[in-house]
């Protein structure tokens, strides 16, 4: 998988470069958050799906299982940058009011900031 991953004092962003969440990406997608959710120094996480114009089933199981971690973590979760594809396949499984995807990071972390 091929990513980027910047960090603020309470934030992990990870930024994907790839077009295709799939059955290739997810495996390493699923341990990659795992790390991120794992560390104690910071409670929010930020997936950057702005270059992802395509997302399988095990691609969004990947998402899902970033969410329900960092939630059994007490931590916050977010996507931003999806791109219409993307956010179709999210509003389609019924998700669009548990996994929240934002316009660009500021609103994202605003969001979570407000969260309990």
């Amino acid at each position: 998988m091929q990513f980027t991953l910047d960090e603020s004092k309470d934030c992990y962003i990870l930024r994907l470069h790839e077009e295709r969440l799939n059955s290739q990406v997810a495996p390493d997608l699923k341990a990659q958050l795992l790390m991120l959710i794992g560390d104690e120094h910071r409670d929010k996480i930020i997936v950057d799906v702005s270059q992802v114009n395509y997302v399988d089933s095990s691609g969004l199981g990947a998402l899902l299982l970033g969410l329900r971690q960092a939630r059994a973590n007490d931590k916050k979760f977010a996507l931003v940058g999806a791109r219409k594809r993307v956010n179709n396949l999210i509003h389609i499984a019924h998700l669009d009011d548990v996994l929240f995807s934002y316009s660009d990071e500021v609103q994202a972390l605003a969001n979570m900031n407000r969260m309990n």
